[in-house]
C-alpha cells in the first residue's frame, strides 16, 4: 500500500522565511523612521510677518531726512532710531512699528503730525542642516518653500530622506519643531533639518 505525503515544494520554506524577514525589516525601518515622532508643523499663527533679530527695515519719515534710513533689528530685538534711541521692534509688524515710532515722535513733541512708513528690506536668514550638499545659512526670500531651500543648498545627498523634513521655528518667541514636506512655506529664521535614511 502506498501512502502519499504532502511534502513542501522545494524552495518553499526559504521563500516564506525571506518574506518574513523582509516584512520584519520593513516594520523595523518604519518604526525607526527619522522624525516619525514629530507632529506636523503648524501653519503660522498670524499672516502678518513679525520682525525679529537680524531683520533689516527702512524707516521713512516724510520731510525728515535725519529720520529716514536703514536699520537692523539687534539681537535684543531693538532698533536705534535717531532722536528716539532704542525702540523695541521684535514681535511687531512693520505697520505696528511705524505707528510706535510716529506716536513716540509725537509724544516727545518732536513733530506735531509725523508720517512714518516702515518696510522690510532684508529678512533674517534660514538655516539648512543635514543631508544637503552645502548645509549652512542662506538668505530668506518671500514665498520660499522647503524644496526651494534644498535647491539653494545644492540639493539632496544620496542618503537624504526626501519626503519629509524637520523644521524648527519660533512663534511669539516660543520654539516649536514639526514635520514638513517639500511644499511647506518657510519663515525667516527657520532651521530646516534634512533626515538621513537609516536603510
Amino acid at each position: 500500500m502506498l501512502v502519499q505525503l504532502d511534502l513542501p515544494r522545494p524552495g518553499a520554506g526559504p521563500v516564506i522565511s525571506r518574506r518574513l524577514v523582509l516584512g520584519l525589516t520593513l516594520l523595523a525601518a518604519a518604526s525607526c523612521a527619522p522624525g516619525r515622532d514629530l507632529p506636523p508643523l503648524p501653519p503660522p499663527s498670524d499672516t502678518a510677518y513679525r520682525l525679529g533679530p537680524g531683520d533689516q527695515v527702512r524707516i521713512i519719515t516724510f520731510g525728515e531726512q535725519q529720520l529716514t534710513g536703514d536699520f537692523r533689528v539687534s539681537d535684543s530685538g531693538l532698533i536705534a532710531v535717531p532722536l528716539l534711541g532704542p525702540i523695541k521692534a521684535s514681535g511687531l509688524t512693520s505697520r505696528q512699528l511705524s505707528e510706535v515710532i510716529a506716536a513716540e515722535l509725537k509724544r516727545r513733541k518732536l513733530f506735531q503730525d509725523p508720517s512714518v512708513t516702515v518696510e522690510i528690506t532684508d529678512y533674517r536668514p534660514i538655516f539648512i542642516l543635514g543631508e544637503v550638499s552645502k548645509p549652512g545659512q542662506y538668505p530668506y526670500q518671500p514665498g520660499m518653500t522647503v524644496l526651494t531651500a534644498v535647491a539653494i543648498a545644492g540639493g539632496f545627498t544620496y542618503r537624504a530622506v526626501q519626503d519629509r523634513v524637520s523644521v524648527l521655528r519660533k512663534e511669539d518667541g516660543i520654539p516649536m519643531q514639526g514635520l514638513a514636506t517639500g511644499t511647506t512655506l518657510l519663515q525667516p529664521g527657520d532651521v530646516v533639518n534634512i533626515f538621513e535614511r537609516r536603510f
